[in-house]
């Protein structure tokens, strides 16, 4: 036991002389954001699995991060409040009156997400580039889903309520995961240039028919590193 809880003291007192203080800093942008879809709908022939992906939705990412350096390689944790969601169009209808109909949908959500991201840092004249990836787990905290009908005789209507997050039929799950990946630029007076890659492995919207929908985000942002 004594030479367990030795090496346990030299392998923490290595690690305390190879790794730097921690740096910390802000981010915040834009995300573009779709959701993928698969499954198998009614009209196509039974065991065929089709993928597609929603209209993109703009919304903001904004966060906070710590960076823990061992030589070039970081550990990067960080807190980030973003926004995820797509477009979906129904499929036109032909009404008794001669008149098509389509229904629109619009997913807003927004999560608090945290990722924890192994980052390699490559030395530059001007400071440094950065690449990284890791896991991400997300909680649903606030959403909007919009419906808007479109009809060639009588124009359209719609309606907006807030997203339901839990787990009844028709619910957005609240948890989300997944994997991302990072790269940018930091410059040597703390100011850094990023962009993100969300790709989320978990079913936020699951139904009777087995059909998946999983979260894409493509994000862009400014930074400091303080």
């Amino acid at each position: 036991m004594k030479k367990f809880l030795l090496s346990l003291l030299l392998a923490g007192t290595s690690l305390s002389a190879i790794a730097q203080l921690p740096t910390f800093g802000i981010k915040g942008g834009v995300n573009f954001s779709t959701l993928s879809a698969s499954g198998t709908p009614n009209n196509v022939v039974a065991g065929t699995n089709l993928t597609s992906s929603s209209g993109s939705v703009t919304s903001f990412n904004l966060g906070v991060f710590a960076d823990v350096k061992f030589g070039d390689i970081s550990l990067q944790p960080a807190v980030n409040f973003t926004g995820k969601g797509g477009t979906f169009d129904g499929a036109t209808g032909v009404l008794p009156d001669g008149s098509t109909s389509q229904v629109h949908s619009k997913y807003n959500l927004y999560y608090v997400q945290v990722p924890v991201n192994l980052v390699y840092h490559i030395p530059v004249i001007i400071g440094e580039i950065y690449l990284g990836a890791g896991p991400y787990g997300g909680i649903g905290i606030h959403g909007k889903t919009k419906l808007t009908a479109v009809n060639t005789k009588t124009g359209s209507f719609g309606t907006s309520q807030d997203t339901k997050f839990g787990n009844d039929a028709g619910d957005i799950k609240r948890t989300d995961f997944g994997a991302n990946a990072i790269a940018g630029i930091k410059l040597k007076d703390g100011l850094l240039l990023n962009i993100n890659y969300d790709y989320g492995i978990s079913n936020i919207l699951p139904d009777a028919d087995g059909n998946k929908f999983k979260t894409r985000v493509l994000g862009a942002s400014v930074g400091f590193a303080f």
